[in-house]
């Protein structure tokens, strides 16, 4: 004899083909694992990550091991030039760059929005794995989390790099000396202008697009041709003027930059004289600055601007003994002004 149960009382087959984000994607079962699976595996895959473990067992090279870590909340998450997806490589590589190393590796966390599209979620990954190409690295782990929708805006996304320094180089903040000479690698301003121009729906004659880029191949262009180099630093949040004051802090030195000498597209001039920003205390993604022995400064100028990344590189000023801590700008006038740090925010949510 068949029994018929009804159907209130049945048990229907889970599903699992979605289009958006759900709050399972985030409770460690079988969607979360279909997730990493169909998403983050294909993108990343690399022998070290497919082990699926809870960590990440290396081999690194001789050298001391540079370590940087940053989270990205970028708003918009697409805009022109990049997304959060290539910020968040590029923005890791750099930092850890900076000190000299060769960046190998990174691990990868990401804040999931309930509802996010999964179509959304790709496209920053595709960004994501073709950056780490780019930049010759490898994304080795990571993790998943999922909140409820209106907790987070889309997706926020942290990198940890890990690079090794060769042992002749030693780059720091607190290095600069009087004389040195301050190199900028390009136009400033760039990214902070087109991720403002984006999300204000404002329009220009010319598109203006975020300079994000992995700087790492250029620092070994400079430091081959240079081990001496005393600071380098990429100007991200709080720009050119943050990092010169951080320098000036650090170093106890005084710095004298040229405003005739400073870099910066007309677009994104004209976008920041509308918006009443001063372009020195906006984001740049691609950018270098660097504190070179005097000595150096032209032949380590004349190799940047034979890389794509420095092919605008100047000089843009110089390290003095005087006004300890502070920087100040000759003007196109003639006359001098101090170039202070920000005092709050020009910008939100640049990266």
């Amino acid at each position: 004899m068949s029994v018929k149960i009804p159907e209130a009382l049945t048990c229907p087959i889970p599903k699992t083909d979605y289009d958006t984000i759900q709050m399972a994607h985030g409770a460690g079962g079988r969607l979360s694992a279909e997730l990493v699976e169909k998403f983050f595996l294909p993108r990343f895959r690399n022998a070290i990550l497919e082990k699926l473990d809870d960590q990440a067992v290396i081999d690194l090279p001789p050298g001391r091991v540079a370590i940087s870590t940053d989270s990205f909340v970028v708003s918009p998450i697409f805009f022109p030039g990049g997304d959060i997806g290539d910020l968040a490589v590029n923005g890791t590589v750099n930092d850890v760059a900076m000190s000299g190393a060769k960046p190998r590796y990174l691990t990868a966390g990401f804040i999931l929005e309930e509802g996010l599209p999964l179509e959304v979620l790709h496209r920053v990954l595709l960004s994501m794995e073709a950056a780490a190409s780019r930049a010759g690295v490898n994304i080795i782990t990571g993790d998943t989390k999922v909140v409820e929708r209106g907790h987070c805006d889309n997706l926020f996304i942290n990198t940890t790099g890990i690079g090794v320094i060769a042992t002749h180089l030693n780059i720091s903040a607190g290095n600069l000396k009087p004389g040195d000479k301050i190199l900028l690698s390009g136009t400033i301003a760039d990214h902070g202008a087109a991720i403002l121009t984006t999300r204000k729906g404002l329009s220009f004659s010319s598109e203006l697009t975020s300079d994000t880029a992995p700087l790492n191949g250029l620092v070994e262009a400079m430091t081959t041709i240079c081990p001496e180099i005393h600071a380098l630093r990429d100007p991200t949040r709080g720009g050119v003027a943050m990092t010169l004051n951080e320098f000036a802090r650090a170093s106890h030195v005084g710095i004298l930059i040229h405003e005739e000498r400073i870099p910066i597209q007309s677009g994104v001039r004209g976008a920041c004289e509308i918006l009443g920003l001063d372009p020195l205390l906006v984001a740049n993604e691609g950018k270098l600055i660097a504190s070179v022995p005097p000595e150096a400064a032209d032949e380590v100028l004349a190799a940047m601007r034979q890389h794509p990344l420095g092919r605008n590189a100047v000089e843009l000023g110089e390290v003095t003994a005087e006004n300890t801590g502070l920087v100040v700008m000759r003007t196109a006038l003639g006359t001098h002004r101090i170039v202070d740090v920000p005092l709050g925010e020009q910008l939100p949510r640049i990266c």
